[in-house]
């Protein structure tokens, strides 16, 4: 049986970033999202508790702000918390973190599941925009993301990253090579679907809202449902 006094926080522990501390400061929007922040945490580490004393197939979501559902009406109307209604009876393990990297799955994601000593039925990836969006980090991320796809289990299901920018291009790229030789599946969110956000935005105009990430939760079920 899995330990249920597992105490994994879903808080990163680090401060908002300059341009996001500016910005709260100055756009309700923005505040208001950010203030979702730590109770949306506790929320989840709430529900990682319960989902490991219960039995299920396990599912274990890696990845940033997004997966802990930031900018939705709640915790759980995130594209994980959707999502998991398209996977009746899993158990869904949230191990994201708002502000979430690459380096956060390497140091802290993937130690926390590892630790459980259980072997995942299914494991979802979304992360890249918070490297991608800052220059410190986008010159590290191809580095990162090659010691990163080789530590997920087989048959993860990882998400692409949507644009055309070098750096976007680049870990597509990466994702494809890994996705070629059978190592891990694609949420191909190359798709038209994921380039107009007209309407799915949340008062802060950068995180979706409960529309934005429904649609982000459909791609994640047709990678999963889909062989």
């Amino acid at each position: 049986m899995p330990d249920t006094s597992f105490d994994y926080s879903n808080l990163s522990g680090r401060p908002n970033g300059p341009v996001i501390a500016f910005a709260s400061r100055f756009h309700r929007g923005v505040r208001q999202v950010q203030e979702q922040v730590e109770p949306y945490a506790h929320a989840w580490e709430r529900d990682n508790r319960a989902a490991l004393a219960s039995s299920g197939p396990l599912w274990f979501a890696l990845g940033d702000s997004m997966a802990q559902g930031i900018g939705a009406s709640s915790h759980d109307r995130g594209w994980a918390g959707q999502l998991a209604e398209f996977l009746p009876g899993h158990r869904l393990v949230n191990l994201s973190v708002s502000g979430g990297r690459v380096a956060d799955l390497l140091e802290r994601q993937l130690p926390a599941m590892e630790s459980l000593e259980v072997a995942p039925h299914l494991v979802t990836v979304v992360i890249g925009s918070n490297d991608l969006f800052s220059r410190r980090w986008r010159a590290g991320l191809p580095g990162r993301l090659a010691e990163l796809l080789p530590r997920l289990p087989r048959g993860a299901v990882v998400a692409t990253q949507p644009g055309g920018r070098p750096g976007s291009l680049e870990f597509n790229r990466q994702l494809d090579e890994a996705a070629a030789t059978g190592h891990i599946r694609l949420a191909e969110f190359r798709t038209p679907l994921m380039r107009s956000w007209k309407g799915r935005l949340s008062a802060d105009h950068f995180h979706p809202n409960d529309h934005g990430y429904a649609g982000m939760a459909q791609i994640l079920a047709e990678a999963i449902t889909t062989r």
